[in-house]
């Protein structure tokens, strides 16, 4: 369970948004950068929360003709989409590949992001986790969940993917979406999340000052009298919230030594998960989790469900 309530009307409100964002969805496909021959690379803009233009790779191997199985991922806190050629693994693998950009982010790691976010808010702090944090109407991740589904129907619109058989991956922010769409997407393939953030939001922010959860409680402690009002917005986007509604199988990561997403609040959301599901426990680990001994189980165990 959550250290947060599930709030009264979370359906709703996510009913609500989503339909707000309902439109078209592909803006614009071209060409990608060709230094890869082996594989075909496309910049994509689809229209995300309230149609805002949102940047991704979309990438596939050049050699296979069919509609192949699609995974879409979500980047980790403060990257963007960086270039194409940096993640490479799932279209190597054989996959359509779809890598969101993440809206008003790309600043502090990897090769930047291409998307701004132009929605203003009016509360909160500088960072993402605290923008419109009095309101969850107002908040980042509203919009960014938002991005995050839309970008699901993006990839089961672009040619070459098999709309029947779409996956969502991502580790720390990225798993923390790829949840939050397991719970509002019914039928997904599969669902791929390490190091999740955004699960459990109040005991993390108890069990954890590094960031991003530590710009929370820097929040709080200059604004004492907010604390109520925060946790009902955060009660919005809590993993755990949307993983009991998760309705594909899940594959999960926790390094038991992750002082970022602390291991209970990843449990947490496992913990209510009803499909299917497996999870890696890597006990020496912090939030790196099993690097790339993770990934090649998520290959194998992904491979197993597709190929069914």
């Amino acid at each position: 369970m959550s250290s947060i309530a599930e709030p009264d009307g979370f359906d709703a409100f996510w009913k609500a948004t989503l339909d707000t964002a309902r439109g078209p969805v592909l803006l614009e496909v071209t060409p990608g950068p060709d230094d890869l021959p082996l594989f075909e690379c496309f910049d994509v803009t689809f229209g995300g929360f309230g149609g805002d233009p949102i940047r991704a790779w979309y990438t596939r191997p050049s050699s296979h003709g069919a509609d192949l199985p699609a995974v879409v991922e979500f980047a980790g806190y403060g990257r963007g989409r960086g270039l194409p050629f940096e993640r490479l693994t799932w279209p190597a693998a054989g996959y359509a590949h779809l890598l969101m950009d993440v809206r008003g982010q790309g600043d502090q790691y990897g090769c930047g992001g291409d998307t701004p976010d132009p929605r203003p808010y009016s509360s909160g702090g500088p960072g993402p986790v605290t923008r419109g944090i009095l309101d969850p109407y107002d908040y980042y991740y509203r919009r960014l969940i938002t991005d995050a589904v839309r970008a699901v129907d993006a990839v089961r619109a672009l040619p070459g993917v098999d709309p029947a058989r779409v996956a969502v991956a991502g580790n720390s922010q990225g798993g923390g979406l790829a949840i939050a769409v397991a719970g509002l997407v019914p039928d997904l393939t599969a669902v791929l999340a390490s190091a999740p953030f955004l699960c459990d939001i109040r005991h993390a922010v108890d069990l954890t000052g590094a960031e991003p959860y530590g710009a929370i409680a820097t929040y709080l402690s200059v604004h004492r009298d907010a604390a109520d009002t925060v946790w009902h917005t955060l009660s919005h986007f809590d993993g755990v919230h949307f993983a009991h509604r998760a309705t594909a199988p899940g594959h999960f990561g926790i390094g038991l030594r992750d002082t970022v997403c602390p291991p209970d609040t990843g449990f947490a959301a496992v913990d209510r998960w009803q499909p299917p599901h497996e999870t890696r426990v890597y006990p020496f680990n912090g939030h790196e989790g099993g690097e790339a001994y993770h990934v090649r189980d998520q290959l194998r165990w992904l491979r197993d469900l597709v190929t069914r």
